[in-house]
């Protein structure tokens, strides 16, 4: 408004780029009646409005839980997010099919230059042993030339096998599995030994020379090259006996297992802070519900392989807070959603924790099964599912599914599940997110019990798996657990077991089994 008769309204800016480049229009009217309705909105706006300092901005909470934190003056986001990358970037090289043929073309191509330095110090080693080192400079390129062509096909052929293999695990089995022969260190030695003999002749062959260069032949080089053709060729052996035994159901069942049952023994084998008791939890929670709560939003869409819970306690403990966790380990989160909460007393004393809360979180394309033991119980109920499918219609495969499962349940019932409220000197600082025993096992059975109705075979090794957690030392809270499964392993054998002997047969199972678990402790 200019003069109380002239009113303005647009986008245009006072500027060269606005008057001249940029797509912008204002509307302007000479009124003095609309300017001056224009200046009681502005007046009625203002008397809303309230003075911001710098102080009030750096004091102030980061935007909101649907986008990401602002950057202000803290570094300590960009490092967070910087530390979760590098934790990510690790994960996913360690896994790779190349790193560690990569390594070994490495130390290969370093070989082949340690020993055509050897070979200058002991010059007539030739003749010495002319039947060992004797090979002539025709000779030696020609024979490295047919090591370095037949392992570079063989390699080929190594690496055609082991797609065909993932393609078949994929269609027999789930392709969740594929995840396996990617970080199976047999399958990647073998590639990188082949690449490797490879890169070492390369090596040692540029270093022949004849004719009006001088001749040199690197002996020791040479008679290496053709050790490592031998190597290679029991390396090729090996793996056609590998190949042959990884792709049995039985093997790739036993790594699932073998994965999971890490997992559990990392997670609950010791706990992260104190448990609070009830009392204080209740107390600390009726006070967290009049403090500040600020958003820790996830930079990027993916799922959560990790949570340093580490970080979590040290955070809250430095900053006198508490870290409620929103998400846990496994969970599926789109960018901007909220990780985890900070309850505070005032909202500016947590923005330079924030950066850091979200760097504890590791997120990424797919699931992992290091702090993830579902993911791994879910792989092998996959492989259930598929084998109880029509098209595959293998009960052996989905009995030996269940058999892992029981095995890894097993050893979570026999560990202690350490409380979602953890403690520091006697304080509550986090309140996490994680797996119970209970969750665990519904993901571990319910699906089968749906998908094997009619099986006799299956529902059988249902009650044995039930049977078996039955006889550990399991508390009263795990035996109703127990109880409730064989509740619907009945139904479901009432329901779709046609013949009358069978379905009385396990009935009676059933009835003994519920006999066990209703008996006292």
């Amino acid at each position: 408004m200019v003069d109380e008769v002239w009113t303005s309204v647009g986008s245009t800016n006072f500027d060269n780029r606005s008057f001249r480049l940029n797509d912008e229009a204002n509307l302007n009217i000479l009124d003095a009646g609309l300017a001056a309705g224009q200046a009681t909105v502005f007046e009625a706006d203002k008397a809303r409005a309230r003075r911001i300092t710098f102080d009030d901005w750096r004091r102030a909470p980061p935007p909101g839980a649907g986008r990401r934190v602002a950057r202000g003056p803290a570094a300590a986001p960009a490092l967070g997010e910087s530390m979760s990358f590098l934790r990510r970037w690790w994960a996913g090289v360690w896994s790779s099919l190349w790193f560690i043929p990569g390594l070994i073309v490495v130390g290969s191509a370093g070989a082949a230059v340690l020993l055509v330095e050897m070979t200058l110090p002991f010059g007539d080693a030739a003749l010495r042993w002319p039947r060992l080192l004797g090979a002539g400079a025709e000779g030696s390129r020609g024979m490295l030339t047919a090591v370095a062509t037949s392992m570079i096909t063989v390699a080929g052929v190594v690496f055609s096998i082991t797609i065909v293999v993932l393609s078949l695990a994929s269609s027999q089995y789930t392709s969740r599995v594929l995840r396996s022969f990617m970080i199976d260190r047999a399958n990647q030695a073998v590639l990188g030994v082949f690449v490797g003999i490879f890169a070492y002749c390369l090596v040692v062959l540029r270093t022949i020379r004849s004719g009006d260069e001088g001749v040199f032949v690197p002996s020791l080089a040479v008679l290496g090259g053709v050790v490592l053709a031998f190597v290679g060729i029991g390396f090729l052996v090996y793996f056609i006996h590998h190949i042959a035994t990884a792709i049995q159901a039985s093997s790739i069942l036993a790594a699932v297992a073998e994965d999971t049952l890490r997992a559990v023994d990392r997670m609950f084998a010791e706990q992260v802070g104190g448990a609070a008791n009830d009392e204080a939890a209740s107390a600390r929670e009726q006070d967290a519900r009049v403090r500040h709560r600020l958003p820790v939003p996830a930079g990027r869409s993916g799922y959560i392989q990790l949570v340093d819970d580490k970080v979590l306690l040290e955070v809250a403990h430095r900053g006198d807070t508490v870290v409620r966790m929103e998400r846990s380990v496994g969970e599926f989160v789109i960018e901007g959603a909220v990780l985890a909460v900070i309850e505070v007393e005032e909202a500016g004393t947590a923005r330079e924790d924030i950066g850091r809360l979200a760097g504890a979180f590791t997120i990424d394309r797919q699931r992992s099964v290091d702090q993830d033991p579902a993911y791994g119980i879910r792989q092998i109920v996959d492989v259930a599912l598929k084998a109880l499918s029509p098209g595959i219609n293998d009960s052996t495969t989905a009995v030996m599914c269940v058999d892992y499962l029981t095995a890894i349940l097993s050893r979570v019932a026999c560990r202690h599940i350490p409380s979602p409220l953890r403690t520091r000197d006697g304080v509550l600082r986090v309140i996490a997110r994680g797996p119970s025993f209970g969750t665990l096992m519904d993901e571990a059975f319910d699906q089968i019990r749906q998908h094997g109705g009619g099986n006799v075979a299956v529902l059988g090794r249902l009650i044995w798996a039930y049977r078996s957690l039955s006889e550990l030392s399991i508390g009263p809270a795990q035996r109703r657990l127990l109880l409730d499964h064989v509740a619907a392993l009945r139904e479901a054998i009432q329901r779709t077991v046609p013949s009358p002997t069978e379905r009385r047969e396990l009935e009676a199972d059933l009835d003994e089994l519920t006999l066990r678990l209703v008996e006292p402790a």
